[in-house]
């Protein structure tokens, strides 16, 4: 079975390439992108270039830093074989350049700019010398507030954003996800918000700046749990492979016959049905007693609230399932998971996730030549973000060598070459003619429901989309029931996951199941620009609302359908949640200890990447549509998105044979990284040095600290021998570090245990180390750049006065946007919506009423 012939077509801009290498349908064909990131961004480049971008690669006369550093193709150091480059650049162009004029020449022929601190580039200099450009800057903060100059790293961002708070064992250091991930989300953001501006630009003819702040980005990853604080609610904590709810402790990490699955298994109208079905199954091998199986799943909640079940039962039930799974292979579970529909996912290695049926099906690896000891030979690599009716996304050529495009680019005298600057350029509109948040002018039906669907329109809505919510009360979004809740009370309207994850939504009631509500969705599909869905496959089909039905009202239209594996291969129907995404994607065997279970990043990691590149999948199919006043149906997979920021990974396993693991908090590249014990309970900071600066500021602050403390100085006298050889504890190398890792940890332990976590921040950072506290949801609340930068929002909201919302992860400079209320009521917008989008009269919105569709 061939896997969906659908991927992508072209977009225009108001430029074109010089040349187009590999030819195919290019969403975003006629843009140039200039591309100033390291790997602090460079996953940003690579996804435009996916989407038929041509994207210019700057590296310096050494090459990009990830050129020095392993793994290398078959372990041989090399820049051209280095795989994280290799992976990270394909469908580039490399240019090098050897002074910021030539940046600035290059940047006048683009269309957009990426910047992460690689160059010292003046972003507002080359939008002033070219304004229709759109500038871009990643940078660990933002580019405003009061840690703008912090120094910081992916381990130090992670531990800055809450999400390891809450990741890793609770008698042990919390840790980050293993592969760095900060920069990856942020990257993803940047990208979606680059498009936004692209899209902005063609009714005002201007540039703009984008300005992401990785930290914000990463507090995604958090799943709004920080905010359980501003209502009343209790710090919350990390467990490993688990997560406190309302205080049941769930499991979400069990062990197997051969390994380790995730099971869902909990309670409630949403999931206790497949609670049931698991149950049943384990009771038919005699692993629980019927009572326990019968038990009313959908009301256990309220029950052990009023005191008529015992939390006792609930432990039964969680001891009676880890005896019943540790009896079955990875195999088997998935198998009856499949068949039978259970909430049950394998925690797959990279060897697994390369070997996976469904990803052969829908042909999602790509094949790459790379240079191998033997010749240059076929190696498969991360495959196209998704699949659409408008045809294949170009398979992405190998990585460029260093400087193979220089001198397309630039002439023999240093200077853009005529191809560059003669290009036709965006004209500035008329007075009047500029929108005050980019995305003013799109319309969008939205079907999606829990987390991995509705942020990607929440997103859009921020930055001025007209945003339609249709749901039902008879089958409420799953995240009106889940915690935290404001006041801590449960109820359908009182959830602030839904409230921000929902916020600046119109809410529309509609029962799909009756056909008068069929006819208001069409009447909206004629109305909308875009249709975005989160189902299951079959459930559209079911309700008759495939994109062949609805084209037919709305030839223009651009559905987004979101799910878990996508719209085809054997797992197409394949439901659940992120937590099973990312336990299938490969999360969970790289982030813990390696004498532990498999900690897994904090809950559904999967649905805060999903969002991320969703708009971006949404902005260029809208752009292609613009172009060629065609549309498209857009089948996104959850899981194979998420590959992307395993890719490093997938690619040493399959060139190397290399399977990634757990390794607490220890870097490939960095020494000393880690996460340190501060003084009070639970305290931490994480420290890293990137540099050879920043190791030795650090060993010469821990050098006048060791004449005051005992423990410290024995730490140290025990590397004072080697150091000596390698001529002073601050020359001590990166090699010599790792080989003395532990010694080093317990110098830097010492020094950290009876300080306050602010007080080593500042002793750190003023020397120029990358250091940051482990912040919790206390500590993010009060943290003083998410003060500056206004993540966390009182909005209005038609129930409570105002509720709580995180705040977009970037800033636009001309066009900003923010969340206007929060996650509406049930059918809080059904007049609006009936009377004012649709133009009904009272005749018809009462027959509507009377058959009973707006519930």
């Amino acid at each position: 079975m061939r896997a969906l012939l659908a991927e992508f077509a072209g977009l225009g801009g108001p430029c074109r390439p010089i040349f187009d290498t590999w030819g195919s349908f290019n969403v975003l064909d006629g843009y140039r992108i200039l591309d100033l990131t390291d790997d602090r961004g460079h996953l940003a480049g690579m996804l435009l270039a996916q989407l038929g971008a041509e994207v210019v690669l700057c590296e310096p006369p050494s090459g990009h830093r990830t050129r020095h550093r392993g793994p290398y193709v078959d372990d041989v150091a090399d820049p051209e074989r280095a795989i994280e480059f290799l992976v990270y650049n394909r469908g580039k162009h490399s240019v090098v350049v050897e002074n910021t004029a030539q940046i600035a020449e290059l940047a006048a022929g683009c269309d957009a700019v990426i910047s992460c601190g690689a160059f010292d580039v003046d972003l507002d200099a080359l939008r002033a010398a070219s304004p229709q450009l759109v500038t871009a800057a990643i940078t660990p903060f933002g580019e405003t507030g009061p840690k703008t100059a912090w120094a910081a790293t992916d381990l130090t961002i992670a531990a800055s954003s809450g999400t390891m708070s809450l990741t890793g064992d609770r008698d042990r250091a919390p840790v980050r996800i293993g592969p760095p991930q900060t920069w990856h989300n942020a990257a993803v953001d940047t990208a979606g918000a680059i498009l936004m501006a692209l899209h902005e630009r063609q009714t005002s003819g201007l540039g703009q700046h984008v300005d992401t702040s990785a930290q914000q980005s990463f507090v995604d990853c958090t799943q709004f749990q920080m905010m359980a604080v501003l209502t009343g609610g209790e710090v919350p904590v990390r467990l490993p492979g688990a997560v406190n709810l309302g205080g049941f402790l769930i499991p979400w990490v069990y062990e197997c016959a051969d390994g380790y699955v995730t099971v869902t298994f909990l309670f409630g109208p949403m999931i206790a049905p497949f609670t049931s079905r698991i149950l049943s199954w384990a009771c038919e091998e005699g692993f629980c007693e019927p009572e326990l199986r019968d038990k009313d799943w959908v009301d256990f909640g309220m029950a052990i609230v009023e005191g008529r079940e015992s939390m006792d039962t609930f432990d039964q039930a969680i001891k009676a399932l880890t005896a019943f799974v540790s009896s079955k292979t990875k195999a088997e579970l998935l198998e009856r998971a499949l068949t039978d529909n259970l909430l049950i996912a394998p925690i797959t290695t990279t060897a697994d996730v390369l070997a996976l049926d469904q990803l052969q099906v829908r042909e999602y690896w790509q094949q790459v030549e790379m240079p191998r000891a033997d010749g240059p030979a076929p190696v498969r690599l991360c495959g196209a973000l998704a699949k659409t009716t408008a045809g294949p996304l170009a398979d992405l050529p190998a990585a460029p060598s260093l400087g193979e495009h220089t001198a397309l680019y630039l002439g023999s005298d240093g200077t853009a070459a005529p191809a560059i600057t003669a290009r036709p350029r965006a004209e500035a509109a008329p007075a009047g003619q500029q929108m005050e948040r980019p995305l003013d002018d799109i319309k969008i039906l939205d079907f999606m429901w829990a987390l991995a669907g509705p942020g990607a329109t929440r997103t859009l809505a921020d930055y001025g989309a007209t945003v339609v919510k249709v749901e039902s009360e008879l089958k409420p979004d799953v995240l009106r029931g889940v915690h935290p809740f404001i006041g801590e009370e449960g109820g359908q309207e009182n959830a602030l996951q839904f409230h921000s994850i929902n916020a600046g939504k119109m809410d529309l009631t509609l029962d799909l199941s009756l056909p008068e509500s069929r006819e208001v969705v069409l009447d909206l599909v004629a109305w909308c620009d875009v249709l975005t869905e989160s189902f299951s496959p079959k459930a559209m089909e079911n309700w008759g609302l495939t994109y062949d039905a609805l084209r037919e009202v709305n030839p223009e239209l651009v559905m987004f359908s979101s799910c878990l594996m996508g719209q085809t291969g054997p797992m197409r129907l394949y439901a659940g949640f992120g937590t099973m995404a990312a336990a299938i994607a490969g999360f969970y065997p790289v982030t813990g200890w390696p004498d532990r279970i498999p900690a897994g990043p904090f809950t559904a990691y999967t649905d805060y990447i999903s969002p991320k590149l969703g708009v971006m999948l949404i902005l260029s199919a809208l752009a292609e549509r613009d172009r060629t006043g065609r549309g498209q149906h857009i089948d996104f997979a959850q899981m194979e998105g998420a590959l992307h920021f395993l890719a490093t990974e997938f690619a040493d396993e399959e060139i190397n044979g290399r399977t990634a693991g757990r390794n607490g908090n220890a870097d490939r590249h960095m020494c000393p990284h880690g996460v340190y014990p501060a003084a009070g309970d639970d305290r931490w900071v994480a420290i890293a040095c990137e540099t050879e600066a920043q190791w030795g500021a650090l060993a010469a602050l821990l050098t006048e600290a060791a004449a005051g403390n005992a423990e410290l100085a024995r730490a140290l006298d025990t590397l004072s021998a080697d150091a000596n050889r390698a001529g002073h504890l601050s020359g001590f190398n990166a090699a010599n570090r790792r080989a003395h890792a532990e010694t080093i940890d317990a110098a830097i332990t010492a020094w950290t245990k009876p300080r306050e976590a602010a007080d080593i921040e500042t002793a750190l950072q003023a020397r120029g180390v990358p250091a940051h506290r482990v912040s919790d949801a206390a500590d993010l609340m009060a943290d003083p750049q998410i003060v500056a930068r206004e993540h966390f929002l009182s909005v209005p909201h038609a129930k409570h006065g105002h509720t709580w919302v995180e705040n977009s992860n970037f800033e636009l400079s001309r066009t900003p946007g923010r969340p206007l209320w929060g996650g509406p009521m049930f059918g809080e917008h059904n007049m609006e919506v009936l009377e004012g989008i649709l133009g009904y009269d009272a005749d018809k919105v009462a027959e509507l009423v009377i058959a009973g569709a707006l519930t």
